[in-house]
C-alpha cells in the first residue's frame, strides 16, 4: 500500500509516517518510481509506535525497544526481560515529573490564594 492508504488506515498523517521512516521506525520498500510501499504488517507497527509515544517514550527509545514489543490480543507486551527495567526507569522519571508539577501547582495555588485574600 502507498503512504496515503497507510495514513488512512492508521489515522496518522503522512508527515508523521515520513518522520517515523526518518527515525528508522518504519522501513517501507521503494518502488522503481520512488514511491513508498508499505506492507499490511506496517499498520500494526504504526499502532505500536503510537502507543509507545503515548506512554512517553521518544522515538530513539522506541527504535531500541520496538523489536522487543509483542502485540498479544491488542495488548503490547515486552518480550525481552531487559526491556522491563528500562520501562520502569521511564515510569519513575514520569513519577518524578508529576511530583514536580504538583509542587509547582501548589505554589501557584498559594499565590492565587494570596492574591484573592489581598483583593478582599
Amino acid at each position: 500500500m502507498r503512504i496515503g492508504e497507510l495514513a488512512r488506515r492508521t489515522g496518522v498523517s503522512e508527515r508523521a509516517l515520513r518522520y517515523y521512516e526518518e527515525q528508522g521506525l518504519l522501513t517501507p520498500q521503494r518502488r522503481p518510481s520512488g514511491y513508498r510501499a508499505y506492507a499490511d504488517a506496517d499498520v500494526a507497527v504504526v499502532r505500536r509506535i503510537r502507543i509507545l509515544l503515548g506512554a512517553g517514550l521518544n522515538t530513539a527509545q522506541i527504535l531500541e525497544i520496538l523489536p522487543c514489543i509483542v502485540d498479544e490480543d491488542g495488548w503490547l507486551t515486552p518480550d525481552c526481560p531487559e526491556l522491563v527495567d528500562g520501562l520502569v526507569r521511564q515510569r519513575n522519571r514520569i513519577d518524578e515529573a508529576i511530583g514536580e508539577l504538583k509542587a509547582t501547582r501548589a505554589n501557584l495555588d498559594t499565590l492565587i490564594g494570596a492574591e484573592r485574600r489581598a483583593s478582599r
